[in-house]
């Protein structure tokens, strides 16, 4: 018999763009944060462990980790372009829910829409705000791609990793070039 009590694993991993934490429960990936260096990952935990009602456990060799460690690996090799992976979305609800879904599933690899696009695709046009909002929720991005979400005049809109770090996922998706140095 499982237990029900909440499973909350999670790793730091190197990527092309920086140390990822990934935290996964027995649902699926649960969070993918930028940047996790000491001071970042423990935030991130604390939220998670609030959140989640869960104590986070560091878990490198996790069966819930191995398979979206791998993809994220293949993925930052070039050789990965849809992660289909089990997520589990209960750090998002409501609109902010609606649309990062629409996002994960309709804006595939090598593309970018706008915001207001993707608001009208969730049936809010004219809600170009709330769309960088739920954006600015994302707790899985790289997998829920809100780097590929761009301004009307194709600027780059802001983006919770950097605006450098979203440069560097759309070079590799080969949206922009690779920059030379």
């Amino acid at each position: 018999m499982e237990s029900s009590e909440q499973v909350l694993e999670w790793s730091v991993v190197p990527s092309g763009i920086g140390p990822l934490l990934l935290a996964a429960t027995r649902t699926g990936l649960v969070t993918v944060a930028f940047h996790a260096r000491p001071a970042v990952r423990d935030k991130v935990l604390g939220q998670l462990r609030t959140r989640l009602g869960a104590e986070p456990v560091e878990a490198p060799d996790s069966a819930l980790l191995a398979e979206p460690i791998r993809r994220f690996a293949a993925y930052f090799a070039g050789e990965l372009r849809d992660f289909s992976l089990p997520l589990d979305w209960s750090l998002s609800s409501g609109f902010h829910r609606e649309v990062l879904r629409e996002l994960a599933s309709g804006v595939p690899y090598g593309t970018v829409v706008g915001y207001g696009d993707l608001a009208r695709r969730v049936g809010r046009p004219g809600g170009a705000q709330a769309v960088g909002a739920a954006m600015g929720s994302n707790p899985l991005p790289v997998v829920v791609p809100c780097h590929r979400v761009v301004e009307s005049d194709g600027e780059l809109g802001g983006f919770g990793g950097g605006l450098e770090t979203k440069r560097q996922l759309l070079a590799i998706e080969g949206i922009l070039p690779q920059p030379l140095f």
